[in-house]
């Protein structure tokens, strides 16, 4: 190059577009983790908030529990909860004085741990061992 031109040659952008890649590399899997947690603790606060609907609705409804559909009816829960939030589809399968609501992940990026919950409010791993940590299938989310 003479003295006249300025500017960066293509061996000099080659080698920042290859520290570019390589910082890339390190932090998009990072980003990708703290989604699934921010995923997961959305899901344990959400299964919190139909725990809170479910005895709201048992006030009103003959001491009998409701699925989805009838919380949003009764105004007790948004209409998110019929789809997938946060990563995560929401279920509730009742049986009069009973009830399961179920959190599990709409896909494997989106969550790695499936939640369930139960009359007694405790929010715990999924039994299915692969939405659970290792030796944790139906225990209580701390």
């Amino acid at each position: 190059m003479s003295k006249g031109n300025k500017g960066f040659s293509l061996l000099e952008l080659l080698i920042v577009v290859a520290i570019i890649l390589i910082i890339a590399t390190i932090a998009i899997p990072s980003l990708l983790r703290s989604r699934q947690a921010a995923n997961e603790s959305a899901a344990v606060a959400d299964l919190r908030t139909i725990n809170t609907a479910q005895i709201t609705y048992l006030s009103s409804a003959q001491g009998n529990y409701g699925n989805i559909a009838q919380l949003m009816g009764a105004g007790l829960l948004d209409s998110r909860f019929g789809g997938v939030m946060s990563g995560y589809n929401f279920s509730v399968a009742t049986s009069g004085t009973d009830y399961t609501a179920t959190a599990n992940p709409a896909s494997a990026s989106n969550g790695r741990y499936g939640y369930y919950s139960t009359p007694d409010a405790v929010v715990r791993f999924s039994t299915a061992t692969s939405l659970a940590p290792a030796g944790q299938t139906g225990n209580p989310v701390n």
